[in-house]
C-alpha cells in the first residue's frame, strides 16, 4: 500500500512529531508533503528514510496550491491519502478528490472546546470544516473527548474513528544518569526541585501562570521545553517575578531527536524535573503528560483527555488541579513536600504506546482502501 500524508507545516510540535513517530511504525510506503515550513521535523523524517515534498504555500488563500498538490497526488499514484491539521486536511481533502483517490483519512489532532489550531471556532470556520470533511472517507479522533466535540460540530459518529496519540514508551523509562548529566549539562544543581513543563510558548498554553507559580515556591526551579511566540514575555514575567535566574527556557526539543539536533533529547530533560505541570485548560489529548508519565514523574494537569478518558487507577501519578496562579503554587508546595521520587510506568503509558495507534491505523487504512474505489477512471 501507498500512502500520502499531508500536514500544514513541520516545524516541531504534538501533531508533526506524531507523524513521525507514526511513520517509523506504519508497515506501509509513505510519502510526506508539507504545505509550509519544512522544518526540524521535515529534516527528521528524511533522516528516518521518508520523502518529504515541500509545497511552498503561500498563505491560507493560496489557491494555487491545490492544483500543484492535485498534480503531485495524481502523478504519486497513492492508494490513500491521509490528512493532519486543519488547513492540510482542506486542501488534502479536495486535491484528492481532483486527483481521483477515494481512500482519504484525516486526523484531527486539534479541535478544541473553544478553538482549533489557535484560531477561535467560529461558525465560519465550523462551515468550511464540516464541507471538507465530506469529501473524505474517514476522520481519525485522537481522543474520545475530540470524538465528542466532532459529534457536536456535526460530523457523523458513523464517519469518526478513535485513535489515540502514542508514544514510544520504552524511550521514557527514567534512569539516574541521564538525570545527573542532564541537569549537569543545564546548570541545574543536584538537590534542586525542578518543575518541568514542555510545549509550544503560546498564550493558550498558559505558562505564565506556571512562572508566577514557580515565583511564589522560593527553592523551586522551572524547567520549560518549547519554543514560540511567548518566550520573550515569559522571560519578562520570571524578572518581574524575582525568578529570573530560576526559570531556564530551553527550546523545542525533537522527538524523536532529528540526526542533527544537538543537546539533552526530551526523555533526559524528563529525567531531569521532579514534577511535571501542564496548566493548557483546553487540550485535545495531552501528549506531554503522557511522556511524562512513560518518564515516571507525577503530574499535575488542568486538562488532559487522555487521562481523563481512561480509569483513575490507570494513572495514579496524575492529579487534576486548578489553573489559576494561587492554585498552580499550592499544588507545587505539596509536591515539593512529598518529593515522592521516580514512580512506576503507569498503564496509562503503556495504554498509548505508539506500536498500538499504528496497528489500529493500519486496520483503518485496510478497511479504507479495500472498501473504497481507489481512483476513478
Amino acid at each position: 500500500m501507498k500512502v500520502l500524508h499531508v500536514i500544514t507545516g513541520l516545524g516541531i510540535g504534538g501533531a508533526e512529531q506524531q507523524l513521525r513517530l507514526l511513520l517509523r511504525h506504519l508497515p506501509v510506503r509513505g510519502e510526506v508533503v508539507t504545505l509550509t515550513n519544512p522544518g526540524a521535523v521535515a529534516r527528521g523524517i528524511v533522516s528516518d528514510g521518508t520523502p518529504v515534498t515541500p509545497l511552498d504555500m503561500a498563505g491560507n488563500r493560496d489557491l494555487g496550491a491545490l492544483p500543484r498538490l492535485a498534480g503531485l497526488v495524481r502523478r504519486g499514484g497513492y492508494d490513500l491519502v491521509h490528512t493532519h491539521l486543519y488547513r492540510a486536511c482542506l486542501y488534502g481533502r479536495i486535491a484528492a478528490r481532483l486527483a481521483g483517490v477515494r481512500a482519504v483519512v484525516a486526523t484531527e489532532h486539534s479541535l478544541g472546546d473553544h478553538q482549533i489550531e489557535g484560531r477561535r471556532l467560529s461558525a465560519g470556520t465550523r462551515a468550511l470544516y464540516l464541507a471538507g470533511e465530506r469529501l473524505g472517507t474517514t476522520t481519525v479522533a485522537v481522543s474520545p473527548s475530540v470524538a465528542r466535540r466532532l459529534e457536536r460540530w456535526g460530523v457523523a459518529p458513523s464517519r469518526i474513528r478513535v485513535i489515540p496519540n502514542g508514544i514510544e514508551t520504552g524511550r521514557f523509562a527514567f534512569t539516574e544518569d541521564a538525570r545527573r548529566m542532564t541537569r549537569k549539562v543545564l546548570g541545574l544543581p543536584d538537590d534542586a526541585f525542578v518543575v518541568g513543563g514542555v510545549g509550544r510558548l503560546t498564550p493558550g498554553k498558559r505558562f505564565d501562570r506556571l512562572v508566577r507559580a514557580v515565583a511564589s515556591v522560593p527553592r523551586a526551579r522551572l524547567l520549560l521545553v518549547g519554543e514560540g511566540t511567548e518566550r520573550a514575555a515569559l522571560l519578562r514575567a520570571a524578572e518581574e517575578c524575582g525568578a529570573a535566574g530560576r526559570v531556564l527556557l530551553h527550546g523545542a526539543c525533537g522527538d524523536p531527536p532529528a540526526a542533527e539536533d544537538a543537546g539533552p533529547d526530551l526523555p533526559s530533560l524528563l529525567a531531569a524535573m521532579d514534577v511535571f505541570v501542564s496548566t493548557s485548560p483546553d487540550e485535545t489529548f495531552g501528549l506531554a503528560v503522557v511522556e511524562a508519565l512513560a518518564a515516571g514523574l507525577p503530574v499535575l494537569y488542568v486538562a488532559c483527555p487522555a487521562i481523563d478518558d481512561l480509569p483513575p487507577e490507570s494513572a495514579p501519578g496524575a492529579r487534576r488541579i486548578g489553573g489559576s496562579v494561587s492554585e498552580l503554587a499550592a499544588a507545587l508546595r505539596d509536591a515539593e513536600t512529598a518529593r515522592p521520587g521516580r514512580l512506576p510506568q503507569p498503564d496509562a503509558a503503556r495504554h498509548y504506546d505508539i506500536a498500538h495507534s499504528a496497528r489500529q491505523l493500519m486496520s483503518l487504512y485496510e478497511q479504507t482502501v479495500h472498501g473504497t474505489p481507489l481512483r476513478t477512471k
